[in-house]
């Protein structure tokens, strides 16, 4: 097995830099064990250790003991990057771990770059790039179904599924060059039949990796939901309840918001992207109208759109002309400022009557109607029934979580989709009676396409950019 050896040494924090009680710095490369054992006084020499032991001692420099630490030696290939690895942990607090990572690189051992550890974990071959991938989706989790398909894409469960998938592709593909150059021994009559089925099969596994493509981007990044509506309906309002701050000003003055303000929060189980739009109507004020043009740009790339109305006022124009550009199929009217309504008293079912007879006059779908919401953003009413429309707007509740492994990556996406795209024109060439050969050219790139998610037709560069967002230390 190729392994990777870099020339040098690294080393890095591994945890965070706040005070903490505990902090990890870790070191690898042929050096690491050589280098820490001379700035650390233990009971034995940590080249003596065997892998996977455990010393207490303390690290010093010269004749100063900077903190009493436990040192972990693992011996290569029995670690994480297949080299020799030592982590060093000490008390947690940032001037400590300052003063031993700079000792430690005082030893002619260079400072890890982002994401370093698990590279050479992936260049050494303890993990294909779909894994080493995951290891970032772990860390960057922020609800349980992301965080347990991320680990069992740790685990493997998508790289075998792909790796099957690959030999099967590659065995059809070695018995038609088998054929081509030793027609006596291997016959390909009646194989065009044979190969389509296996075709067919194979697209439909894509096909299903594919189908969760959307469902695992909304977990992995948010659901994108924008706020949208007139002027003083209550955007700013919800914003601000849902982010549980004051993230947004509010006031009595029409226009206020004139730029969109994106919040990621966290929503009873689930992660809202937030995006507050400019309240959409005509105006002569140009920052307005910028705000304006951005609001309607953010309800296209939108996976939700809640449209806030203020139920305690009738429709207006500008509530129509919004209508008019929304999608319904992704978007959930909020009927806002219940509050407003109750404060009313016999005034209030007269408003309401009128306002959902003017929804029906504008033939808006009535199932659209019915499931709209109706909350009071200032008191935080009726956040439960939103947080149940959205999920069943988006199915989020009928994954079944023990089963689909979800792509969550959109580089991963778009190479299933790029193998899918390549087995279609073997079924096209199979279809128009071309030769064999044909078959075998759009097979590999089917092959090619799909060992990139694994790393193995992969270039350098592609490497160095999945790598690039790592946190230090990992």
């Amino acid at each position: 097995m190729f392994m990777f050896s870099g020339e040098d040494t690294i080393a890095a924090v591994a945890t965070g830099m706040g005070n903490a009680g505990i902090g990890i710095i870790r070191v690898s490369g042929d050096q690491a064990i050589f280098a820490v054992d001379r700035i650390f006084r233990g009971r034995i020499s940590l080249c003596d250790l065997e892998s996977h032991s455990l010393l207490y001692g303390h690290i010093v420099d010269q004749e100063e003991i900077i903190d009493e630490v436990l040192v972990t030696v693992f011996v290569a290939p029995r670690s994480y990057t297949r080299e020799d690895v030592v982590e060093i942990s000490s008390h947690g607090g940032a001037i400590v771990m300052q003063r031993i990572l700079n000792l430690v690189l005082s030893q002619n051992i260079r400072l890890a770059e982002p994401g370093e550890f698990t590279k050479r974990a992936f260049l050494n071959g303890r993990i294909d790039l779909a894994q080493a991938e995951s290891v970032m989706d772990i860390i960057a989790s922020d609800n349980e179904q992301m965080l347990s398909n991320s680990l069992r894409q740790l685990d493997g469960e998508l790289s075998e599924e792909i790796r099957n998938l690959r030999e099967r592709i590659l065995h059809e593909t070695a018995f038609i060059e088998a054929a081509l150059d030793d027609p006596e021994h291997y016959d390909l009559e009646d194989y065009a039949p044979h190969l389509l089925e296996c075709v067919k099969d194979w697209r439909s596994e894509i096909s299903s990796l594919l189908a969760s493509s959307k469902q695992g981007r909304i977990l992995r990044n948010g659901i994108r939901t924008v706020i949208v509506g007139k002027p003083n309906a209550g955007k700013s309002s919800l914003l601000n309840a849902l982010a549980k701050s004051e993230r947004a000003i509010v006031t009595e003055i029409p226009g206020t918001t004139r730029d969109t303000i994106e919040e990621k929060v966290r929503f009873e189980d689930m992660v809202l992207v937030l995006i507050d739009t400019a309240g959409i109507r005509d105006t002569d004020n140009l920052v307005e109208q910028i705000g304006v043009e951005r609001s309607l740009s953010a309800l296209e790339s939108a996976d939700m759109i809640l449209f806030v109305m203020d139920i305690s006022q009738p429709l207006s124009d500008e509530d129509v002309a919004i209508i008019q550009r929304l999608n319904f199929e992704k978007t959930i009217p909020l009927f806002n400022k219940v509050d407003l309504i109750e404060a009313l008293g016999n005034g209030s079912s007269e408003i309401l009557s009128t306002y959902q007879q003017f929804l029906v006059d504008h033939a808006l779908p009535m199932d659209w109607i019915d499931r709209g919401v109706f909350l009071s953003a200032k008191q935080r009413r009726g956040f439960a029934e939103l947080a149940t429309e959205i999920k069943c707007r988006l199915q989020l509740d009928i994954v079944d979580k023990s089963v689909d492994i979800l792509i969550t990556s959109e580089r991963h996406a778009k190479l299933l989709r790029d193998a899918d795209v390549s087995m279609s024109h073997v079924e096209n060439s199979i279809s128009c009676g071309l030769p064999e050969d044909f078959y075998t050219v759009d097979l590999m790139e089917a092959y090619t396409a799909l060992g990139s998610i694994l790393g193995e037709e992969v270039e350098d560069d592609l490497v160095d950019k999945v790598f690039r967002d790592f946190c230090m230390g990992k």
